[in-house]
This record gives C-alpha cells, structure tokens and sequence, in this order.
C-alpha cells in the first residue's frame, strides 16, 4: 500500500517503481517456487510417520513388553531340581580316620531334591507377568500418545511462527512505504520532519518483531528436529483438518475411558490383583521331595533314603495375612488413583473441547469483523492523509492497531490448532474400538 502525496515530486516516482518491481519478483518466486519444493514439504502427517521411525522409546518399550512376555513364560515352571552329593558319616579320629569304607556307618551319598509348586500358583505367577506385559503395551500407547501430540505441537508452533514473519514482513513492506510518503511531504513542505521519524521508528519497531520472530522460528525449528530429525529443515505445507475434531463434548467421558494413561493404570490395578492372588495362596505351603542314595563300605548294605519337607506356617497371622492384606490395600489405592486420573483427565480434555469451539466463534469474529474494521480505519486514515485532513501519526496509529489484530487473530488461531492437536492426539485411533473410532466428527462453522 502506498501513501503519497499530491505535492510529491516526480523523482521519487523511480523508487516507488523500484519497490513494487521488487515486491512483484518476490511474489513471483514464491508462486514459481511453491510446485519445485512441494515434493520436498514436510506435512503434518509426515512428521508423524518419522518421529514413530525415529523413536528409541517405542522400541525400548517394545523389548520391556518382550521380557515381561518371556518371564510369564518361565514363571509357570517348576523350580529346577537340586543335585546333591555328600559324605555322611566320617571318622575324622581312631584307626578308621578319614577313611570312607572301613565304618559301616559310612556313606557317600548322592541325591536330587525337588520342590513342587502348587499348580494355582505357577498359573497365578504366569498371569502376574502376563498383565506385567499388557501395562507394558499401555505405556507403550501413552507413549505413542504423547510423541504425536509432542510432534504436532512443535510442527505447529514452526508453522504459525513462519506465518507470523511472513505477516510481519509484508507489514513492513507497506510501512516502508509511509517513509517515502513522510520524506516527500517533508521536502514539499506539506509534513514536519517528525513524522519521517515517526515513520521510520515504526518500521524499526517491525524490523525488532521480525528478529524476535526470526528466533523464534530457530528455536521451533530445533524443537521439531528433537523428533523428525534432520526433515526439521523441510519447508511446512499449509496444516489441513484443523477446523474439524473428532471428539464430542457430550462423549468425553466414554472417549476417555481409552485413553492410554487410563488404560495403563487399569492395567497396573490388574497386577495389583495378580500379585494379591499370589498372595492368596502363599497361605498355602508348597512341600518338597529329597532321593538320596547312600553306598557305604563293601561289607555293608547300601541305602536309599526318601525325605519330603513341608514348610510350617506358624505364624501366618503375623506374616501371610500381612503381605495379602498389603495386597488387598495395593488394589484399592489402584484403583483410587485411576478413577482420580480419570476425573481429572475428563476435565482437562472437556475444557479443550470447549475452549476450541469458543476459539472458533472468535475467529469468526475476528474475520469478520475485527480485521475488516482495522484495515478499514488505516484505509481511511491515508486517505483522510492524502487530502491534507488528518496527520501521518493518524495513519501509523491505524497501520499499527490493524498489525497487532491481524498478529493477535494469528495467534488465536496459533492457540486454537494447539487445542485441535492436543485433543485429537489425546488417544491413538489404532487403540480405539471401532464405535468410538467410528464416531462422526464435529465442526464448528464460522458464523
């Protein structure tokens, strides 16, 4: 947009003409350069896909899941036997000292014992691994929640930071332009020289923004590179799908009950009760078998024993109803804890919800009325300026308010697309049954 003045002289005409040229090549390369990197643009869904590539702590979890798996495996077996061997009977004094044959008391003893462990037991040890392994896939789905949700929020927060540079920089284009208007009216006497400086503190102030923005967007950038590596310096295509979620205020509550942090504590209130079943039939002693073979002397017989050893529980009030009321207590803290998460969780993702959906009327509003009435003011003011009625300080006040609402709906809508990522990344759609993965997404229209 370009300001001048009746009284401006005609050499300024070849710098006016040189800024539109250099705006008009810009504009240019940008159309002509869109199509030669759009094959190279990292969308949304892209960085999705290589920050789950590029993730140690999936497969981290992927092995814990593996090892919980193996020892639900060896936990249904019995223990492994015990070989013994022995000398028993030894004179150690007299003439038969040392010696293994001469006393008919004598013996070199081999033997093998073997515990024998309840059958409900082994089950209830294998089942305690086996919910080891289904909280292991639950964490690994809060941690596939929690990576996406990470990798949208720094692939937005690059995007609307890019965006708010490309703003500021056209911005400062038109504001450019106020400094030949200012300085032709000055040299045509229609201005006073305050107003060239007043032009140009307001160009600085927008060089200042863009610099901060300009970091900004380093920072992001870096941030993004923390999960898709180096693809962090792709170009970003415009975001898709923002206006529309998934999730309906009125089912939160049935949503939420997938949610993997839910899930995990379920799954951890399940090894609660496997460890109280174990706990259950400990009261219950397990008994073990000893055969042991003897040879003694040649002039003596050989001799074969057979022990069996029976634990005695003679305090079990004192110590296996202990450890199983523990266990009872461990289920109900569990299960405490999870109906809190879930609670909580329930109000944190219906105020998303909301919050996105009074996002949307705003920038409505915004669109509709705020930005239309801001560049309508600075419109009025060059042109209440053009006629000599109002001062170049009229125009750079509207110039100003019209950047601030044109940077605030950004922001906005910087603010909304967290709200849209943080609850449609809150669960992942391969973790969902099919009704609530099923379920019709809302969108809220403009009104």
């Amino acid at each position: 947009m370009e300001i001048q003045s009746s009284s401006t002289p005609s050499s300024t005409q070849p710098r006016h003409w040189g800024r539109h040229v250099c705006v008009t090549a810009w504009a240019v390369w940008l159309i002509v350069g869109f199509d030669a990197v759009a094959a190279e643009r990292l969308s949304l869904e892209q960085a999705l896909h290589r920050a789950e590539q590029r993730s140690q702590q999936l497969v981290a979890q992927g092995y814990a899941i593996t090892a919980s798996r193996e020892l639900s495996s060896a936990a249904g077996r019995l223990p492994d036997p015990t070989l013994k061997a022995g000398v028993n009977n030894l004179p150690v004094d007299g003439p038969d000292r040392f010696s293994v044959t001469r006393d008919f008391m004598t013996m070199r003893s081999i033997g093998v014992a073997q515990e024998f462990t309840h059958g409900e037991k082994l089950q209830a040890r294998t089942a305690r691994f086996a919910r080891e392994a289904e909280a292991g896939e639950a964490a690994r789905a809060l941690t596939l929640a929690n990576l996406r949700r990470a990798t949208a929020l720094a692939w937005l927060e690059r995007h609307y930071r890019e965006r708010t540079h490309t703003l500021l920089q056209q911005q400062r284009i038109e504001a450019a332009l106020q400094i030949d208007a200012a300085e032709a009216a000055y040299r045509g006497g229609r201005g006073g020289q305050a107003d060239v400086f007043a032009a140009r503190s307001a160009v600085a102030r927008i060089d200042d923004s863009i610099r901060l923005v300009a970091l900004q967007i380093s920072i992001a950038r870096t941030q993004l590179a923390r999960w898709v590596g180096e693809d962090a310096a792709e170009p970003l295509p415009l975001p898709a799908g923002l206006e529309v979620i998934s999730l309906d205020a009125s089912e939160v509550e049935r949503r939420l009950a997938y949610h993997p942090q839910v899930t995990l504590m379920e799954r951890r209130e399940a090894i609660a009760r496997a460890e109280a079943d174990i706990a259950q039939l400990n009261r219950r002693s397990d008994w073990s078998v000893e055969l042991m073979y003897s040879q003694r002397g040649p002039a003596f017989s050989n001799m074969v024993s057979l022990n069996v050893s029976i634990p005695l529980q003679i305090q079990r009030a004192s110590r296996q109803d202990r450890e199983l009321a523990a266990r009872l207590a461990g289920i109900e803290q569990a299960r405490a804890e999870r109906e809190e998460a879930l609670r909580e969780r329930a109000a944190e993702t219906l105020g998303w919800v909301l919050q996105w959906q009074g996002n949307r009327d705003r920038l409505a509003h915004y669109d509709g009325t705020l930005i239309p009435l801001a560049a309508a003011r600075t419109q009025a003011a060059i042109a209440a300026y053009r006629g000599g009625t109002a001062p170049l300080t009229a125009v750079l006040e509207g110039r100003r308010i019209e950047i601030e609402t044109r940077l605030e709906r950004l922001r906005l809508e910087s603010e909304t697309a967290t709200l849209w990522a943080e609850v449609e990344y809150l669960i992942p759609a391969e973790y969902l049954p099919q009704r609530a993965a099923g379920a019709a997404p809302i969108e809220v229209s403009p009104r």
